[in-house]
């Protein structure tokens, strides 16, 4: 039987998600960034529904006694899978992905059957994505089977899907002295300084039009971006190159536009997606930090969009007292990075079929 979908509630729900404050462009603990500003925004977004993510909560036609771990579809639920991307080298894996995993994907990532995070992880070099159309298309497409889909769908009007996806790179940093350095780092205190992201830096020091990640990079940054970055450097207020660090940031959110400009050909009506972008900061035998980008939503005909821009030449940053050390603070022009504005992109709703 067909159950329309009653849209109301969700919308609320968005609406309330945009009037909450987002903090873009600090150096922050990864804590901080993943709890304060993607898990509670999540939450947020799905605030009063049964939560659906454990695979066993699907069993209810199972004709074992596993049948009893099923969830009760009449009630307003939201199924939510978890895709990330994030750069393959191996400078930040377990610090990056340990947090990343404990925080983020053990609330929102599927469950299996044996208790295993599920996740959409993709590992492009240089972090961002490799293409936001395929990233789209796999991560929704592997949400649901359409048979569960219907079940879902029919058992209660407010029931809708939430598609998580957090998109990251990196960027190295190092004490020299009483310098601070971005773009370098130590894998160990034993190792010597090497480049971080290798991929980003490689791309605009010695470009090499062979290089399939370079010319990938040289596309995420777009042309104008690239002849800047190459031959011109960023520095904060006290002269510290800031110039790599900024072309992860023009990666990752030119990842999260892509991505999201994407999503509206693979949800349907009761489908909402929530985006973010942003850079992890690898430092040796310290733990990472995360500067937040970029945060979208995606549903009912709009996609919003609110974080830093991608013009290099308008990116500056200065080093503050936080935490008893200098952290980086990322500027974009004349914005306010505490109220940055909400950019809204218009698309057709295709039906749920339902």
């Amino acid at each position: 039987m067909k159950i329309p979908f009653d849209a109301v509630a969700t919308q609320r729900r968005v609406d309330n998600f945009w009037k909450l404050g987002a903090s873009f462009g600090m150096e922050r603990n990864a804590y901080h960034n993943y709890l304060n500003e993607i898990v509670s925004d999540r939450y947020a977004l799905i605030k009063g529904l049964q939560i659906l993510r454990d695979e066993l909560q699907f069993a209810a036609a199972s004709p074992t006694d596993i049948k009893a771990c099923g969830a009760d579809m009449k009630l307003p639920s939201v199924v939510t899978t978890l895709a990330y991307t994030n750069c393959g080298d191996r400078i930040h894996q377990g610090e990056a992905t340990k947090r990343y995993r404990d925080v983020v994907a053990s609330r929102f990532a599927t469950l299996s059957e044996i208790g295993e995070l599920k996740l959409e992880a993709f590992f492009p070099a240089g972090g961002g994505t490799d293409n936001g159309a395929t990233l789209a298309h796999v991560t929704v497409a592997h949400e649901l089977d359409e048979q569960l889909k219907q079940r879902i769908y029919a058992g209660n009007p407010q029931s809708i899907s939430l598609v998580a996806i957090d998109l990251k790179t990196h960027v190295g940093r190092l004490r020299d002295g009483d310098k601070q350095v971005y773009g370098k780092t130590r894998e160990s205190p034993w190792r010597e300084p090497r480049a971080a992201c290798g991929a980003i830096v490689g791309a605009l020091t010695q470009y090499n039009p062979q290089n399939l990640i370079h010319r990938r990079i040289r596309d995420d940054l777009r042309e104008r971006n690239f002849q800047y970055l190459s031959s011109n450097r960023i520095f904060t207020d006290d002269g510290v190159d800031i110039t790599m660090a900024v072309a992860a940031a023009i990666v990752a959110i030119r990842g999260i536009r892509n991505t999201a400009m994407a999503l509206p050909q693979e949800l349907d009506e009761r489908g909402v997606a929530h985006l973010t972008a942003s850079v992890t900061v690898n430092r040796p035998s310290r733990d990472d930090l995360v500067i937040y980008l970029a945060r979208a939503t995606v549903f009912n005909g709009k996609v919003r969009i609110q974080g830093l821009g991608t013009d290099a030449d308008k990116f500056s940053g200065e080093l503050v007292e936080y935490a008893k050390e200098r952290r980086l603070q990322l500027r974009y022009g004349d914005w306010d990075c505490e109220n940055l504005p909400v950019e809204e992109i218009d698309y057709k709703v295709r039906g749920a079929g339902v």
